[in-house]
C-alpha cells in the first residue's frame, strides 16, 4: 500500500502512510469553506500537527478529535498549553508539554523534525514540519512563511519528496517566492496550499505554476482540488 497525501484545502492536509497511521497538519474543518469533509467524517486519527494558533490552522475541532480517535498532537509548547485548557489531555499532548524548533520526536511510527517557519502567532511562535514515514519517505509542511534562506539546509539535511507549500501571498509567500522556495529545497514534488480560501489571497495556483516551471522546473508540481490526493 502507498502512502497517500490528500489536501483538505486551505494548509489542512492528511497524511496516510503506508502503515496506515493516518496523520492531520492544521485541522481547521468545521469553518473551512474549502474543506470537503467534516470533522464526523475522519474516523482513524494517530497524530495532529498544529503550526500555529490562527483560527485558519488551529480550529476548533481539535480537542473532540482528541477524544474520538486518542491521537497525539504535536505542538510548541506555549501552544500546548493553551490546548490543554481547551480540553486536550496532557496524556495526548506529545512528551505531555510539545516540543520546538529543530527538536525531533516520534510519533505514530513516524519521525517529526518541528522547523522554523517565519510568521506570527499568538501562543509561541509558528512552524513548520519535516514528516519521515516508516520507510524514509520524507513530506515538507512548510506552514505559513514567507521565504526564507535556511530552507536551502532543509533540503540538504532531508531529502524532501514532496513539499507543501503556500503561495497565497498577502500573508505567506506569494507564488514567486514560493517558486523561488523550490531551488532552495529541492523537492521532487510541490503541492501549493494556502491559495484562494479568501478574497485577499491568490484565486488560483496557475502563477505559482508558471514560475515554479521556470525556477524549478525538475520539481513535479500538483495543483489540486480540495479532497485529491498525491500518492508517494
Amino acid at each position: 500500500m502507498p502512502h497517500k497525501v490528500k489536501w483538505l484545502g486551505h494548509a489542512a492536509c492528511q497524511i496516510t502512510t503506508a502503515g496506515g497511521r493516518v496523520i492531520l497538519i492544521d485541522p481547521w474543518i468545521t469553518g473551512n469553506p474549502c474543506c470537503p469533509i467534516k470533522k464526523d467524517d475522519i474516523g482513524k486519527i494517530d497524530a495532529i500537527l498544529v503550526t500555529h494558533d490562527h483560527f485558519d490552522h488551529l480550529g476548533t475541532d481539535i480537542p473532540e478529535l482528541v477524544r474520538a480517535t486518542g491521537a497525539v498532537v504535536i505542538a510548541q509548547p506555549e501552544l500546548a498549553s493553551a490546548l490543554q485548557k481547551a480540553g486536550v489531555g496532557a496524556e495526548n499532548i506529545i512528551n505531555g508539554i510539545g516540543m520546538n524548533i529543530g527538536g525531533q520526536v516520534e510519533a505514530a511510527g513516524v519521525k517529526v523534525i518541528m522547523t522554523q517557519a517565519f510568521h506570527s502567532g499568538t501562543a509561541g511562535n509558528a512552524v513548520g514540519y519535516i514528516v519521515v514515514l516508516e520507510d524514509g519517505k520524507t513530506v515538507y509542511h512548510a506552514g505559513d512563511t514567507g521565504i526564507f534562506a535556511s530552507m536551502e539546509l532543509l533540503g540538504k539535511i532531508y531529502h524532501i519528496d514532496l513539499a507543501l507549500l503556500p503561495i497565497g501571498s498577502v500573508f505567506v509567500m506569494d507564488p514567486l517566492q514560493a517558486a523561488y522556495s523550490l531551488t532552495l529545497l529541492k523537492p521532487d514534488k510541490v503541492i501549493p496550499i494556502h491559495y484562494a480560501t479568501f478574497p485577499v489571497l491568490v484565486q488560483d495556483a496557475d502563477e505559482f505554476i508558471k514560475l515554479a516551471g521556470e525556477k524549478a522546473p525538475e520539481v513535479q508540481v500538483e495543483a489540486l482540488q480540495p479532497g485529491q490526493e498525491v500518492i508517494l
